[in-house]
């Protein structure tokens, strides 16, 4: 989770914690929190697949790009649900792997879905290379491109999307759970609004794979009954 996202949370809840399987994030939350002046917030490290809460502790839990990250999709929601109180909500968000958000991967200069010519795991080895002897070919700068800044380091980059997350699958996991879905906002990547009329890109929008190409955000209310 976003240590952002938690001392931003906290300026409209009693009190928000924010949680990372990395101390260095809990670090980094507690940091911007003191100056922010944010007093009803905290930052604890812990393993979403094994919340460190008590049952029905939560009103609210908000997940943003971290269930593609997680070990099992189902003990996460399992996780989720468990610590929210009755009637709780849940906020995730997510992409389809396939999707340029989705994949998590560096952008090159010039355009290409390498994800999607030779597959990820060759792609994500392309992109440690390039971060290595040729990071003037991608887009992010060090400061946002973790694997140019490991590769400084004498690192190499790990993947860490552990999910390949699919729309079907996504609402088979929220089935699993025990959440009723309240609310599914599917955002289309820009490239795929400017280029395609309005019934072909409503149709693929609908068929699984080009689906998952196209839709660049998945947002969901879940509500715990």
């Amino acid at each position: 989770m976003r240590t952002i996202d938690e001392a931003a949370l906290s300026e409209a809840a009693a009190f928000a914690v924010g949680l990372d399987l990395e101390a260095r994030f809990r670090g980094s939350g507690t940091r911007l929190a003191g100056e922010k002046g944010v007093a009803n917030a905290a930052f604890v490290q812990g393993d979403a697949a094994r919340l460190p809460f008590r049952s029905a502790a939560f009103d609210l839990v908000f997940s943003h790009s971290v269930i593609e990250h997680v070990a099992s999709a189902e003990d996460y929601l399992r996780e989720c649900f468990r610590v929210l109180r009755p009637r709780g909500v849940l906020y995730l968000s997510t992409a389809p792997t396939l999707s340029l958000a989705g994949a998590h991967l560096p952008r090159l200069l010039v355009p290409v879905p390498l994800h999607l010519l030779i597959g990820r795991r060759a792609s994500f080895a392309t992109f440690r290379w390039l971060a290595r002897h040729a990071p003037w070919m991608l887009q992010e700068p060090k400061e946002a491109n973790t694997f140019i800044a490991l590769a400084e380091e004498g690192k190499e980059k790990q993947d860490d999307v552990l999910q390949a997350v699919t729309v079907r699958r996504l609402h088979a996991w929220i089935k699993a759970s025990g959440f009723q879905l309240v609310r599914e906002d599917r955002h289309v990547t820009g490239f795929f609004r400017r280029v395609l009329p309005g019934p072909v890109r409503r149709a693929l929008e609908a068929t699984p794979f080009t689906q998952d190409v196209m839709i660049g955000h998945i947002q969901c209310v879940l509500l715990k009954p």
